[in-house]
């Protein structure tokens, strides 16, 4: 044998002794499977595995119910759990990995977890590569070498800022101490990486006004969806890839945002609703009643109005409900807020006495409140059942309920009749 075919020997050794230890490393490597299937998780133990995957589905919805879109996904996200090692400091608690590989898209996240790992920085970056898949779904054949355009860091810290349970008020009052209020197209072209604490929170509170701003506008989940969608194509001109799909910014964008601003400042306690306790106000608010001398108040509903003209006193009340439907957008849950929105434009029309297909935008926005309160419910359905069955630990959220259930049953008294005993008598038998 010569020297050259015994180098060769040795290296096709060393490779394949290499393939081995990364195949017996695949095999003894644990992961877990989310719900949706979207999420591979790798590493740790498989409470804390359970934990991410929670995370990362709820993410995941939150940020579908805000866009209104279902859950479409193509490329899967890998996420890969490494205890923090004392010899490598300089590892970075959260790497997000974007490629184009022979097999198509990889997406992987690497978390270094310790002790104070910040449980927001994962959540962040959960939703970067959520946002990402989104943006390349439908681009599977890309040119080795591509440069990846990433979402804005302001969509980032909108999406988060309208999650349930986000602490929203410190946000307004960020905007309410800031001096100088910065214009949109300067908003656009800034750097989180480059600012200090304080101007991070400014930063987070303009990222809140201007996602609420892009979908209170008409149909704005679903061009924010598209938005989202065009970001591999977008420019160097921020502004203007929004003005490409939200047509209310091509006139005055810069008198909409200051407006959107203002009105949050002038918010005081600060708190968005929940989607039941906003369906419930919207309910409040489209029952009208007219009172008229001498006679008692009597109720009218808008499809009424959309039927005939409005007197007088139902103008001023018509007038009085935009009022009110205004300030509820402000205050309403990001996904009842476009319904909202138009309830208001038809309230103006039957105030100033036009009717022309109200009756038929008032039958839709009906039908569109019903799917919303169903999808809604499904949502509500889908976490308990995830709480209850896939969770290792719980909330605490149906503690209360569950103590009432066990107590309930020791309280009731057991039957002696026969079917009874033999039924008791069954269930010992299947218990032992």
């Amino acid at each position: 044998m010569t020297a050259t075919t015994m180098k060769r020997a040795a290296i096709s050794i060393l490779i394949l002794s290499v393939f081995a230890q990364q195949v017996l490393y695949a095999a003894t490597v644990e992961r877990s499977v989310s719900p949706s299937r979207q999420f591979i998780i790798y590493g740790a133990d498989a409470e804390l595995r359970g934990a991410v995957s929670n995370l990362a589905e709820r993410t995941k919805t939150n940020l579908l119910v805000l866009l209104r879109q279902r859950d479409n996904w193509i490329v899967p996200i890998v996420v890969n759990l490494q205890p923090q090692q004392a010899n490598l400091p300089e590892i970075p608690p959260a790497d997000l990995r974007f490629s184009q590989t022979g097999f198509g898209l990889k997406l992987q996240l690497d978390l270094t977890i310790s002790k104070d790992f910040d449980v927001s920085l994962m959540e962040r970056e959960l939703l970067r590569a959520i946002l990402l898949e989104m943006i390349y779904r439908k681009e599977s054949h890309i040119a080795a070498g591509s440069i990846f355009v990433e979402p804005p860091d302001w969509l980032i810290d909108g999406v988060l800022a309208l999650a349930p349970g986000s602490n929203r008020g410190q946000l307004v009052e960020a905007l309410t101490t800031a001096g100088k209020t910065e214009s949109l197209e300067i908003f656009l072209r800034q750097r989180l990486g480059v600012l200090d604490s304080a101007g991070r929170t400014l930063y987070r509170a303009y990222s809140f006004a201007l996602v609420q701003m892009l979908i209170d506008g008409r149909n704005g989940p679903a061009r924010l969806a598209r938005y989202i969608s065009h970001l591999s194509n977008a420019s160097n001109e921020p502004l203007a890839d929004l003005k490409a799909q939200f047509p209310f910014l091509l006139g005055d964008a810069e008198r909409t945002w200051q407006l959107t601003l203002s009105q949050l400042r002038n918010l005081q306690g600060y708190q968005l609703l929940t989607f039941a306790e906003s369906e419930r106000r919207l309910d409040e608010l489209l029952h009208m009643k007219i009172s008229e001398a001498t006679k008692p108040a009597k109720p009218v509903g808008l499809d009424e109005l959309a039927q005939r003209k409005a007197s007088p006193n139902e103008k001023i009340a018509l007038n009085q409900l935009g009022h009110d439907l205004l300030s509820f957008v402000a205050e309403a849950n990001p996904v009842l807020r476009p319904i909202a929105r138009e309830y208001q434009e038809i309230v103006a029309l039957l105030a100033r006495g036009k009717r022309k297909r109200i009756a038929k935008r008032l039958s839709r926005l009906e039908f569109t409140r019903k799917q919303l309160a169903a999808r809604m419910s499904d949502i509500d359905d889908y976490m308990n059942w995830f709480e209850a069955t896939q969770m290792k630990s719980g909330s605490g959220n149906f503690t209360d309920y569950l103590k009432a259930v066990d107590q309930s049953q020791l309280s009731v008294p057991k039957r002696h009749d026969p079917l009874s005993v033999y039924v008791d008598a069954l269930e010992d038998q299947f218990e032992n």
